[in-house]
């Protein structure tokens, strides 16, 4: 008889798993065999020694054994079964708060059990609520658990105890089923049942720190395969879309010249280079992918709009994609500034226009005329359709989720092409992550900011300290400085962050009566927005109010003071980012951080990080290591790239290997490449499209 392919067979085939179980575990992305021996463990406990009652402290957690010497219902705030249990060194309370009558009767005084929990302090001192328990005989001693006992990631309707029993079915057939091997031979130390094994029931001597800094050699052949895994998805995907093949777009040479005499200033070496990179990428009949890093206030914008001029001068257009109106608009302001005078015909689209004036930009997109379309999520509309588009340059990419980057992608037209894509940053990503999320994409650096821009002055201050800011503000203002007050909110939500940023301009309005103060926030409408922020930069409003909002997109050369309120609310990336709002004339410029203590560790580290340094590089490496990969990305919350057992932090040291080897298979081993993307990543392989 055949042995059975572990990536073929049904998680239905295993005991107790009919379609209600099997829909739920679909959740989970887990549909066969070899889909549960990958679903590794979060953490594990220690059930393999119990530990005498009378050494307990709080927040452990124990095994314990001994006998109930009273029980009996609580009647207080909420009611609770308490059970005392009592060894030779001492007793604990046990407490339940859901109870019936059948676990009244169950936990009866004289009852011998096996408890599991985690200890706490309660109005009985050391106390475990709901422990996991089993009944034991004292005469005849119930074996421990030889192995550490592993917690998985679960959903609704799946216990941890049903998780454990079914991943410890799939594990029993590892040995009677198929499961490839897929690195080349030469990475093979150990064989992968025995590696995947030891991951699901480690050895109760395993040393317990390493497996929690996950640098346990099991750990790390199973880290190397996943970053493998997304290594290659990427690099195939980049396969995939050059085979597609894009619009050959020559430099004009005559219009290039003009553009770059038309600037009031001259480009520096590291934006010639880049452009350079970009312009040659254009002129080929393979689609560029490529992301363009730079610090905040690095120049990014420009080597935009000399791409966007050579895919017009091809009698092409370009589609430029910002995040927030704000910024968009700072685009459009900029390329008009820039491009008007060559006679170049510009586009613009938001979600706030409607009626007549949406109508006729619709038209001229899906004509030509408009040669580059500037504009927001709605870009990618359904109804947005465009003449022959050959260039998309999105902005502050991560803020989009996978579909939208992906829409504007197959807006193009005709054929079977794709346009040539640019992908700009202000958060500088750190070289592990480009090297693993960005595979697919050639990384380009402006790792120098324009001459005569000056570092911005950080200081961090207590909210105590809050009248002496406020006659900072005062002074500041008078000597013909501009500043901004920023209002950050621990909750997500604009209606608050809105309240807190109206109460705290409604105070400065008093302390302040001589300044002229504006506000910006979230909930106004779009045309209040620009017209708030047109008036700051014009120089009519002084000070402006603000939420995180302006973020990016707002550039007021004479602002030159920054108040962040409770910052310790932010992470670094946007931190540096709101600081890149000022800096950006000729002024000295300062950053204010007023604090509300207590601060935490991590809160602490993020402010002495930005109190030393203006380097969004360095910034964005303290970043990774402070809060991980999933939110310097900014793919937390949309599931774009969650690593089962991978960190990019700890695993760096992996990824030129990894490299190396996703070259060998792909050249190599083409059969096993598919295979192993599968295995990992399921169907979530298409964010790599993007």
């Amino acid at each position: 008889m055949n042995s059975p392919n572990l990536d073929q067979l049904h998680v239905s085939t295993l005991n107790g798993v009919g379609a209600q179980i099997s829909s739920k575990l679909s959740k989970l992305g887990i549909y066969t065999i070899q889909d549960l021996v990958f679903h590794l463990p979060l953490r594990y406990i220690d059930r393999t020694q119990i530990s005498p009652i009378g050494t307990l402290e709080t927040d452990q957690e124990v095994v314990i054994e001994g006998e109930i010497i009273g029980s009996e219902v609580i009647y207080g705030r909420r009611r609770s079964l308490l059970c005392r249990l009592e060894d030779i060194t001492g007793t604990i309370s046990l407490r339940f708060f859901h109870f019936n009558s059948s676990l009244q009767r169950c936990l009866k005084k004289n009852t011998f059990l096996r408890c599991y929990g985690q200890t706490k302090i309660g109005s009985s001192g050391i106390e475990i609520y709901h422990p996991e328990y089993q009944f034991i005989n004292p005469d005849k001693p119930t074996s421990l658990q030889e192995n550490l006992t592993a917690v998985y990631p679960t959903t609704q309707g799946i216990s941890q105890q049903r998780m454990r029993n079914i991943v410890l079915q799939a594990l029993a057939l590892i040995d009677t089923g198929k499961l490839e091997e897929l690195l080349p031979n030469i990475l093979q130390k150990l064989p992968l049942k025995d590696e995947l094994k030891f991951i699901h029931q480690p050895p109760s001597d395993t040393p317990i720190e390493e497996l929690i800094r996950g640098e346990h050699r099991a750990q790390q052949r199973l880290a190397f395969e996943e970053l493998l895994a997304h290594n290659l998805s990427l690099l195939k995907l980049r396969q995939s879309i050059q085979q597609r093949g894009g619009p050959i777009l020559k430099v004009n040479n005559i219009l290039h010249e003009r553009f770059l005499n038309s600037l009031p200033f001259m480009l520096t070496t590291a934006q010639n280079r880049v452009s350079l990179e970009i312009q040659n990428d254009l002129n080929s009949s393979t689609p560029m992918l490529r992301l363009l890093q730079g610090d905040v206030g690095s120049g990014k914008t420009v080597i935009a709009a000399i791409a966007a001029l050579q895919c017009i001068a091809n009698g092409k257009q370009c589609a430029l994609m910002a995040p927030t109106e704000i910024l968009a608009e700072q685009h459009f302001s900029s390329f008009k500034d820039w491009l008007n005078p060559l006679g170049v015909k510009l586009g613009w689209l938001s979600g706030k226009m409607k009626g007549k004036a949406r109508i006729q930009q619709l038209d001229s997109i899906e004509d030509g005329s408009a040669q580059i379309v500037i504009g927001t999520h709605a870009l990618f509309q359904e109804e947005v359709c465009f003449h022959n588009l050959a260039l998309t340059i999105i902005d502050e990419q991560h803020r989009f989720g996978v579909h939208q980057r992906l829409a504007l992608q197959e807006k193009r037209r005709s054929g079977n092409q794709v346009p040539h894509q640019l992908i700009m940053t202000a958060t500088p990503i750190p070289r592990t992550l480009a090297m693993t999320t960005y595979a697919n994409l050639d990384v380009s650096v402006i790792d120098k900011s324009p001459p005569g821009r000056l570092p911005v002055n950080t200081v961090v201050m207590l909210d105590r300290h809050r009248k002496r800011v406020i006659d900072r503000i005062q002074h500041a203002c008078a000597n013909g400085c501009q500043a901004y007050w920023i209002c950050t909110l621990i909750e997500e939500s604009d209606i608050l962050e809105a309240q807190a940023a109206e109460v705290t301009a409604k105070e400065l309005h008093l302390l302040l009566p001589k300044l002229k103060i504006g506000l910006v926030h979230g909930r106004q409408k779009p045309d209040e927005k620009s017209t708030t922020i047109a008036a700051f930069k014009s120089g009519e409003i002084q000070l402006l109010v603000a939420t995180t909002v302006v973020e990016v997109g707002v550039d007021v050369p004479n602002a030159s003071l920054m108040i962040i309120e409770n910052p310790e609310r932010l992470g670094l990336a946007q931190l540096h980012q709101l600081r890149g709002r000022v800096g950006r004339g000729k002024k000295e410029s300062h950053c204010v951080l007023l604090y509300s203590p207590p601060l935490s560790r991590n809160s602490s580290e993020r402010l002495k990080v930005m109190r030393q340094t203006n380097d969004g590089f360095k910034i964005a490496e303290m970043d990774l290591k402070l809060r991980g990969a999933g939110e310097v990305l900014g793919t937390k919350q949309t599931g774009e790239m969650a690593f089962r057992i991978a960190d990019l932090n700890r695993d760096a040291h992996l990824i030129s290997e990894v490299q190396k080897i996703a070259q060998l298979l792909l050249s190599e081993y083409p059969s096993n490449v598919e295979l192993l993307i599968q295995r990992w990543l399921g169907s979530d392989e298409q964010y790599g499209q993007v």
